[in-house]
């Protein structure tokens, strides 16, 4: 597990997290409720770091709603801060782009 996605998957866990405005339109656009986002972040895959990016730290993670499905969701921590951790965010991953269990990108 990366250094980056395990620091926001215990601010997660600890309540100290919250949605970005971006992630809130993105979750209504694919649908995603953000429970599911927020509580499949126990069992999430860490599958691309970006421990460098400008904006802060952050992570690109597979997580399962309710029923099952993969969402994929964006996490940071803004740069210069330990929290919270921000879901930046978080859509259904297109078969036609992603491996069949949505972990590597198809070359295009």
């Amino acid at each position: 597990m990366s250094e980056v996605f395990r620091r926001i998957r215990t601010l997660v866990l600890a309540g100290d997290w919250l949605v970005s405005e971006h992630g809130y339109g993105e979750l209504l656009a694919d649908d995603i409720v953000v429970a599911a986002a927020i509580d499949g972040v126990a069992e999430a895959v860490a599958i691309e770091d970006y421990p460098d990016r400008v904006r802060g730290p952050s992570v690109l993670t597979l997580q399962r709603n309710q029923k099952g499905r993969p969402i994929h969701v964006v996490w940071a921590i803004p740069a210069g801060h330990r929290s919270p951790a921000v879901l930046v965010t978080a859509y259904r991953p297109d078969p036609a782009r992603w491996d069949d269990d949505f972990k590597l990108r198809r070359e295009p």
